[in-house]
């Protein structure tokens, strides 16, 4: 809450221009500064600086609410997937307020996912859309407009049979492409007014490790810690612009090697079959941490893929089968839904099936749907 903008706590235009000249833009930045720095700086008399500090504390307290506010708002606080049986197990959808990450390997969907989600943002509540904008942050350059386009218009051909309809949903995704890690963070922090200007009702940062995979070497001293700083930084920031304007955040992720002990002191003998490493969600077991729910997009076979719910604060673990046409997802052989136990398993360390060659791979076994 602290990151809030100081113009929407409650001060004037003038005061905060006049503290923007010094750097001072949010509320954290305003409460570590004395009365009489703010005096020195804004201008104003010490009871007027008090006045405004009370204020400016009252607007970014994270306000209380009881567990019977939340039951009630239940239908409120959830964006439908348009993927029943994922809605279903997820009490609704993704959650809003929450960060939703998605990972997987290359070619399994997680763009199209993304791509389909900014389409549903953007129809209108009685279709089961938020009638909302959406910010799109591509650090891969796989966004694809004319994508979007066809997937709208083959998901929901009767609604979008008019022009008109198209041109605006595709003026509604508002597409950010940042390229390096401080472009990214940069980003994210003046993210605020973006969401008030386009009533944005969805983020997507796609993906949220590509620029750091590139940027951070972690076999150097001190890089992993760097890292971690930066990916912190990151989610507190999405939080907290999910938590406060009730939006969900849909994250995607990369994969990467988790080598076992015995492979790390024998590479030449390493052999995955023998669970001596296995692909997991890129990034470490902190970053795990730091989304509220994790998808595995994998494959399956030749055309099928899984949907692996690996993380959910209400969700089972649970896996579903799904093919990707021109209308986005659709989930299939799914009728008779079983969910399973995850028996321990750390999400940070679920194992991911990836395809080799003409064949599918998976590291570890994992249940099948």
């Amino acid at each position: 809450m602290a990151s809030k903008k100081l113009r929407r706590a409650g001060v004037s235009t003038e005061i905060c221009d006049r503290l923007k000249r010094h750097h001072i833009d949010t509320c954290q930045d305003f409460l570590s500064l004395t009365p009489i720095e703010i005096m020195r700086l804004a201008g104003l008399s010490y009871d007027k600086v008090l006045e405004m500090l009370r204020t400016v504390s009252k607007a970014c307290s994270p306000p209380v609410t009881t567990a019977l506010e939340w039951w009630r708002r239940k239908e409120e606080l959830c964006f439908s997937t348009s993927l029943p049986a994922l809605d279903r197990l997820l009490h609704g959808g993704l959650p809003r307020g929450t960060l939703t990450e998605v990972t997987g390997p290359s070619g399994c969907g997680k763009t199209q996912f993304c791509m389909m989600l900014s389409v549903l943002a953007t129809l209108p509540k009685n279709m089961g859309g938020l009638d909302g904008g959406v910010i799109y942050i591509d650090t891969e350059s796989a966004f694809s407009a004319e994508r979007l386009v066809e997937i709208a218009q083959s998901r929901f051909p009767d609604y979008f049979s008019v022009k008109q309809r198209v041109v605006q949903m595709a003026e509604r995704v508002r597409l950010f492409r940042e390229l390096t890690c401080l472009d990214v963070l940069n980003r994210l922090e003046r993210l605020e007014e973006d969401i008030i200007s386009c009533r944005a009702g969805l983020i997507i940062l796609d993906s949220v490790a590509s620029v750091v995979r590139k940027e951070f070497d972690t076999s150097l001293p001190g890089n992993l810690t760097l890292r971690s700083n930066l990916l912190g930084k990151e989610a507190a920031t999405l939080k907290y612009l999910s938590q406060e304007f009730r939006i969900p955040v849909v994250l995607t992720n990369q994969i990467t090697t988790h080598v076992s002990e015995k492979a790390a002191w024998n590479d030449l003998e390493a052999d995955l079959e023998d669970d001596s490493g296995r692909v997991t969600a890129a990034l470490g077991n902190t970053w795990s941490h730091s989304v509220n729910t994790r998808l595995i997009v994998q494959y399956l076979d030749g055309q099928r893929r899984q949907m692996i719910i690996a993380k959910s604060p209400v969700a089972p673990f649970a896996v579903l089968n799904y093919t990707i046409h021109r209308d986005g997802f659709r989930l299939e052989g799914n009728d008779d839904l079983e969910t399973f136990s995850n028996e321990g398993t750390d999400p940070g360390l679920q194992p991911i099936r990836v395809r080799t060659g003409l064949h599918c791979h998976l590291t570890q076994a994992t249940p099948k749907a």
